[in-house]
């Protein structure tokens, strides 16, 4: 998610005692590799979806036995009290990195990732755009994940943070705004309580199994937007993509209006897609954003692309609404 500033500390400061003892309790499980492969990364899923070892974005996410035998963490994430998706422990061996990289896919266009270190050291530094920052144990962070970032753990011990997924509710971003402000609070502790107890609530309809015609004008505009502010772009290429996606969204909307959901549309929205991917530029970085210096194809992919059409998803969809 795009933010105004890179790093925004939020005013909650947590028992990392508590929080490393909990981590403690996990350490004999299983740990998932990073999805991309990148070397001495490694999570423990705390929401996931169905509730299963698994790196998924979406789907109806429930909290994994990971989170039931972890009353503190529970404690933390009903503190915050959000609607979350994936969430995680997500450890950095040292020496590792997590290298450079922007987040431009479906899921991190609304979404913004909550850090609260577990264990950390000084030479863990986070680097988001022109700034770095050290998260130090149980403070609480959110970033721009659309600027470039990169995590480099200098240090001999490992680092773990407790990285939470939400799009967050009108109070949490009343809260981001007054961390912002001059008259910013202090971070307020939350201590661990033996007897307290909190629904934690989790994504159940986080993607359509078509994505609403509205929806995806919007996504364009956005896109063609960032695209035409970049003057090293072609007006030729950007002529052609702005053709392309948008006759994409008008074909979209007329086949909604006949079909919406239901599964005898479904040829024809994958037929639509697949024509707009043979008319995308071939090469990753013919148009760059202004904003990132990220190439169009890869990002229309990402938003448009593979989260226009998920038709597995119907099922879900169905079961869920009459549980």
């Amino acid at each position: 998610m795009k933010l105004d500033q890179p790093f925004i500390r939020l005013p909650y400061q947590f028992d990392a005692e508590r929080l490393a003892l909990e981590l403690d309790n996990l350490s004999h499980c299983e740990w998932l590799p990073h999805p991309s492969g990148m070397t001495g990364n490694q999570a423990l899923p705390l929401v996931s979806r169905d509730g299963g070892s698994n790196d998924d974005f979406d789907g109806r996410m429930k909290q994994t036995g990971y989170l039931a035998d972890s009353p503190y963490i529970q404690q933390c994430m009903h503190h915050i009290d959000e609607v979350y998706g994936r969430s995680r422990l997500m450890a950095l061996d040292p020496g590792s990195e997590v290298s450079r990289h922007v987040d431009f896919n479906y899921h991190w266009l609304t979404r913004v990732r909550i850090h609260i270190p577990v264990v950390t050291n000084p030479d863990v530094i986070f680097y988001c755009g022109d700034e770095h920052v050290h998260m130090e144990a149980g403070s609480c962070w959110i970033f721009d994940s659309w600027r470039h970032h990169r995590v480099v753990n200098g240090g001999s011990e490992r680092r773990t943070h407790l990285v939470l997924d939400t799009a967050g509710s009108s109070t949490f971003w009343r809260m981001v705004d007054q961390a912002l402000s001059d008259g910013a609070p202090a971070p307020a502790i939350v201590p661990y309580d033996v007897n307290a107890s909190g629904e934690i609530k989790t994504e159940r309809f986080n993607t359509l199994p078509v994505m609403a015609p509205g929806e995806m004008q919007a996504l364009v505009i956005d896109i063609m937007n960032d695209l035409e502010a970049n003057p090293g772009n072609g007006r030729t290429e950007l002529e052609r993509l702005n053709q392309t996606l948008n006759e994409l969204v008008h074909d979209w909307r007329a086949v909604w209006s006949q079909y919406g959901l239901s599964r005898e549309g479904m040829a024809t929205y994958e037929s639509l897609l697949k024509r707009t991917m043979r008319q995308l530029p071939g090469q990753p970085r013919t148009l760059t954003t202004r904003s990132n210096d990220i190439g169009a194809t890869p990002i229309v992919m990402q938003r448009i692309v593979r989260a226009a059409l998920r038709p597995e998803l119907l099922n879900h969809m169905i079961q869920t609404t009459d549980s």
